[in-house]
């Protein structure tokens, strides 16, 4: 009985099926791997924006109701008991003091009750009679003093609006029509205001995007040459953004030198610091600089709601992330007679020392890291040629020479190998850099 067994045929056909899968289950996990980012993206954009922006509602909004006398206090008392604590009201003595206090943006809105007796410019005549007794009741009747609401746009347009919506069912209440006056206006095509906010997303998306570029096509590059390469680039963009403010869109009147410094510190901070996580996170940078700059920073910069109109996390970060610096700064200087600009240059200021720390953390880190990977592709060498060199004898005869020969040519082809697989490491390291860059300026 013949004891040679027959070839088995279908492990030989499952043995190509898994072959032919292989290549097609690594493209799938690379594929999959790298879909994490955009997940993890959307998750957080829905977490921050509608958290930030779905329901916004006044919490202790600060109002004042002009007046010093009884009715004054009362009519403030009546408001804070009815508002349960989204508003809080004041009295100031007069409407000159309500106005400085506007445009120091300690209230955002101010209720100036007409005074009794007061007229707003009646005609009055000497002539007697029923007639002129007549004449005189009904021009006093038509100049009737009408109730002010100040406000101040320039600060917040929404906020004005939600103050606005406050007080005039009171002086609905009262029997007359609401005056409202704007005594902080925004630039003529910026009538929103918000203009200052988008300026602000275009600053940061050249700033972030940027951040992929250098740190990833620029990776062989030495840190400190990146971090230079980083400031550069806040240059270009804060020129860019204050062109937008400025000659293009008209969004300031003035103060476009002082708008461009708070762009470039801003931009600067950002190009650091997107440089020095890079040496740390790699292909995760783009998530992270996105959420330090677009979901933690694009919801508390105040450039759409105030942190009066959102929730308490929302409202701590607005005291000193620095998307809340540009804009605020820039409304204080454009609009407000730099009032507080001080302290809102300070906050783009600190941002930009972390950025630098961020860099001179990463200089080391990274110089440790080539120097490891150069000390492990010298010991691979030495190993592969002591092995090499293991594998070749001196030829004795005309066989030991054929055997040498066999053996340098599989050396050969061995070293080939080695460098196929460095290039094909070379593409795949590439791939991955398009693929950030590409994830960055999507996004």
């Amino acid at each position: 009985m013949s004891t040679v067994r027959r070839p088995d045929h279908r492990s030989e056909q499952h043995g190509g099926h898994r072959s032919a899968r292989s290549p097609h289950s690594a493209g799938l996990r690379h594929v999959l791997t790298h879909l994490i980012t955009p997940l993890l993206m959307c998750i957080g954009m829905g977490l921050a924006y509608l958290g930030a922006f779905a329901n916004p509602a006044p919490h202790q909004l600060p109002v004042a109701i002009v007046g010093s006398g009884h009715s004054a206090q009362l009519l403030a008392q009546s408001i804070n008991d009815k508002a349960g604590g989204d508003l809080e009201v004041r009295t100031v003595g007069d409407r000159s003091a309500a106005v400085d206090r506007l445009k120091h943006q300690d209230i955002f809105g101010a209720y100036v009750i007409p005074a009794k007796g007061a007229t707003t410019g009646a005609a009055k005549g000497s002539a007697g009679g029923a007639g002129a007794e007549r004449a005189e009741g009904a021009a006093a009747g038509l100049s009737k003093p009408v109730p002010e609401l100040l406000v101040a746009t320039a600060g917040s347009d929404t906020s004005a609006s939600v103050v606005q919506k406050v007080f005039t069912p009171i002086a609905a209440h009262q029997g007359a029509p609401l005056k409202v006056t704007d005594v902080a206006p925004t630039a003529e095509d910026d009538p929103t205001g918000q203009g200052i906010f988008f300026l602000l997303v275009a600053i940061s998306i050249g700033s972030y995007a940027s951040v992929a570029v250098i740190g990833g096509a620029g990776a062989v590059l030495p840190v400190r040459l990146r971090a230079a390469l980083a400031i550069g680039t806040s240059f270009v963009v804060s020129l860019i953004g204050t062109a937008f403010a400025g000659p293009v869109f008209h969004l300031v009147d003035h103060g476009l030198r002082g708008l461009w410094a708070m762009a470039w510190l801003y931009s600067a901070g950002i190009l650091l610091i997107g440089t020095g996580l890079h040496t740390f996170l790699k292909r995760w940078t783009t998530l992270g600089v996105m959420a330090l700059f677009v979901m933690l920073n694009f919801t508390s910069s105040g450039g759409i709601f105030r942190p009066e109109m959102q929730n308490g996390f929302f409202a701590a970060l607005h005291s000193f992330w620095n998307g809340a610096g540009f804009v605020e700064g820039t409304r204080s200087h454009v609009y407000f007679a730099n009032y507080g600009l001080s302290g809102h240059v300070w906050t783009l200021v600190w941002w930009l020392v972390a950025g630098l720390l961020m860099v001179g953390v990463a200089a080391p880190a990274e110089k440790r890291r080539r120097t490891a990977e150069a000390e492990a592709a010298a010991n691979a060498a030495a190993v592969a040629a002591a092995a090499v060199a293991a594998t070749v004898p001196e030829p004795t005869s005309k066989r030991d020479s054929r055997t040498t020969v066999r053996s340098a040519r599989a050396a050969r082809g061995a070293a080939t190998e080695a460098r196929d697989g460095a290039a094909d490491v070379d593409e795949a390291a590439e791939a991955d850099v398009e693929m950030e860059m590409e994830e960055a300026v999507g996004v």
